[in-house]
């Protein structure tokens, strides 16, 4: 819940050619459990759709999984799509198979606000957002 004691919308999307989503679904379940509405896109989703699904959804924060590699890629093209669409108070948050340096660049470009990688525990993807959405 946010500051209002409205639910927070969040958008779990796989963008690419990215075919794994175990974790993205483990993620939206944790999501909800945690008390957040969650939409999850499924597979293949170009940055349009991710975008588009975040505009007719009026999402909160957008959450992206990204295995394959595409990151440098795909986080800014998104990030822009959203700000096209006025949507720049949006959260966004990236997990996935990122390099360390390719997390800081986009955290410290304004990509992303945070990257999560496998292992973190799914309590720190709900803690971060719970505790930095404004």
């Amino acid at each position: 819940m946010d500051k209002s004691g409205k639910k927070i919308r969040v958008l779990v999307a796989k963008p690419g050619l990215d075919g794994h989503d175990r974790g993205a679904r483990v993620v939206a379940r944790a999501l909800r459990d945690a008390g957040f509405e969650v939409i999850y896109t499924g597979l293949h989703q170009t940055p349009e759709q991710v975008a588009e699904t975040a505009l007719q959804e009026d999402v909160d924060v957008v959450g992206l999984s990204i295995l394959s590699g595409a990151h440098m890629t795909l986080v800014p093209r998104i990030k822009k799509l959203l700000q096209d669409n006025g949507m720049n108070e949006v959260m966004m948050i990236v997990g996935g198979i990122i390099p360390e340096d390719d997390a800081e660049k986009l955290v410290s470009e304004g990509y992303a606000e945070q990257i999560f990688t496998p292992g973190d525990p799914l309590d720190k993807i709900t803690g971060y957002i719970s505790n930095n959405f404004k």
